[in-house]
């Protein structure tokens, strides 16, 4: 009996403090204003910012402008609204107009874009989206005008993705500016911005974005299909819809690569992938991702072939270094000693000499230390942050070595090992490697190389069996698509990149006609 009365009360207090379902809004709008007017009121009860202002004129009916502090505009509302007609009244001269709504949509609000609605609820979305609402007595419709207000972030450089080379703009949080700095790369109707809610309380806007006719059909009807299934209260950041469409949720390594550069998400479009753009955060989204994707940097496509394809062959050896140096120092140290060089292997057991802790221990903690430290830069005040990290790693590398905790050649390695994690361009698989690199450490103090081999094969077969919206997370490299290899080692020049990826592109394949490789003119000086 208790447990009944319990659960009758725990389902009233979430009857009593749940929000009204959008069937229980769906109402046309009553002729009466008083009455649409205490609808409203009660609907915003308790919301500071809600504003509802009444105009009165003499011989018409009463109007009821209705937005929130805040998000609106009131400057603008008022120089194209509120002054003329208050000063100057309806126009006389409208021609065949039936009703005031009508006067003001095709005559006051000329300028900004304004829509009809004919349901309270669609009002209220209106209005929580930084409209102006407008009711008129005797008038069973209302107004949207768009006239949004609210301070924004100007924009900028992004401070994750710095480029030596390349445009100095970065996406803010308003999904508006985001949609325009894409549109002034693409000058087309085929770029296409497809708008949707999501969140139940926040109604978050957002947009999908891609190339009609480069993108494939399949992959956009994924995209709508993973978007739509979301069921959630509010939507923060982009990552929020990250973790409900990606492939396989619990793989360390990122399947939706994110960027806060619009010409990275212009550059993937016109490879056939779609964005995905959240209002209120600077980060986009951009589906399907590659284990390469992950290598390239933006400046890959803004400096010369040569130059951008060493460099990417260094960021493939700093890769491996920061995923096995530590587990191969560990592996020859503790059991295959033999196979480092004499002066060398004496050295090492010199400098460990007095060491109290194993060579796993020692490891272990110093990887600790430093992830800490790194931690401990990104938290603080951009002022102290870098101060802390440095100055912290030289002093506990030093302290720890002078008082006999660690040796200094584990310091050494884990030091170039955390350098070698900064070269790898995007920090969400710079992140998946850190943890991996910890379960490498320890396969390596269990069972040496042998482990260090085993956790190469495990990663290895997920990484090939690893799938971001259906393609093979290593394409082109597994399953092999020799046209595509132009661009995943190494970068081979524009002129020869003549096709867009395989498993992206849509109808149209080619990017670049053939025939346009530059050289020396045949038939000697030019006149």
């Amino acid at each position: 009996m208790v447990r009944f009365r319990k659960r009758i009360k725990l389902h009233e207090l979430k009857k009593m403090t749940s929000l009204p379902s959008e069937e229980e809004n769906i109402e046309p709008f009553s002729s009466d204003l008083s009455k649409n007017e205490q609808i409203l009121k009660e609907m915003f009860q308790k919301c500071s910012d809600f504003v509802i202002r009444p105009i009165h004129i003499t011989g018409k009916p009463k109007i009821l402008l209705i937005y929130l502090d805040g998000l609106t505009d009131t400057i603008t509302l008022e120089n194209i609204l509120l002054k003329p007609i208050l000063s100057d009244g309806f126009p006389n001269e409208l021609g065949e107009i039936r009703t005031i709504v009508q006067i003001m949509e095709e005559q006051l609000f000329s300028a900004t874009p304004v829509k009809t609605v004919l349901h309270i609820n669609d009002l209220v979305n209106g209005i929580l989206k930084a409209n102006v609402g407008m009711l008129i007595d005797g008038e069973s419709e209302a107004l949207l005008a768009s006239l949004t207000g609210f301070e924004k972030r100007n924009v900028e450089e992004p401070a994750t993705e710095i480029a030596i080379r390349g445009p100095r703009e970065g996406f803010t949080e308003s999904i508006r500016t985001n949609t325009t700095l894409l549109r002034r790369r693409i000058r087309s109707t085929r770029l296409k911005f497809e708008p949707l809610s999501i969140g139940e309380l926040s109604q978050t806007d957002v947009v999908i974005a891609y190339i009609e006719g480069i993108a494939r059909d399949s992959l956009l009807e994924e995209v709508r299909k993973r978007l739509s299934r979301i069921k959630i209260d509010a939507i923060l950041e982009s990552e929020y819809i990250e973790e409900f469409i990606e492939d396989v949720p619990h793989s360390p390594f990122p399947q939706i690569q994110n960027t806060e550069r619009p010409d990275i998400v212009i550059a993937n479009l016109l490879e056939g992938k779609v964005a995905i753009l959240v209002d209120n955060t600077p980060f986009a989204l951009i589906v399907p991702m590659t284990f390469w994707d992950g290598m390239q940097a933006v400046e890959d496509y803004y400096e010369r072939p040569i130059y951008t394809s060493f460099i990417r062959l260094v960021r493939y050896v700093m890769f491996n270094i920061s995923l096995f140096l530590p587990s191969i120092y560990v592996a020859l140290t503790t059991y295959h000693p033999k196979l480092i060089p004499t002066k060398l292997l004496i050295s090492i057991a010199a400098a460990r000499e007095g060491v109290p802790f194993p060579t796993i221990i020692e490891a272990l903690l110093m990887e600790f230390v430093f992830e800490g430290l790194r931690e401990a830069g990104i938290r603080l005040p951009k002022a102290v942050g870098q101060a802390v990290s440095i100055v912290g790693a030289l002093v506990v590398g030093q302290a720890a070595v002078q008082a006999g905790i660690v040796s200094a050649p584990t310091v050494i390695v884990v030091a170039t090992t955390g350098i070698a994690s900064f070269s790898i361009p995007r920090y969400n698989l710079g992140t998946a490697l850190r943890v991996i690199r910890f379960a490498m450490l320890i396969l390596a103090g269990i069972f040496g190389f042998y482990g260090i081999t085993l956790g190469f094969i495990t990663l290895t077969i997920h990484l090939v069996n690893l799938r971001s919206f259906g393609v093979p997370y290593f394409t082109p490299v597994a399953p092999q698509i020799p046209r595509d290899l132009k661009d995943v080692l190494v970068r081979s020049p524009r002129w020869a990149l003549q096709t867009g990826p395989m498993f992206t592109f849509g109808k149209d394949k080619q990017r670049v006609p053939p025939g346009q490789k530059p050289g020396p003119k045949k038939g000697g000086r030019d006149d």
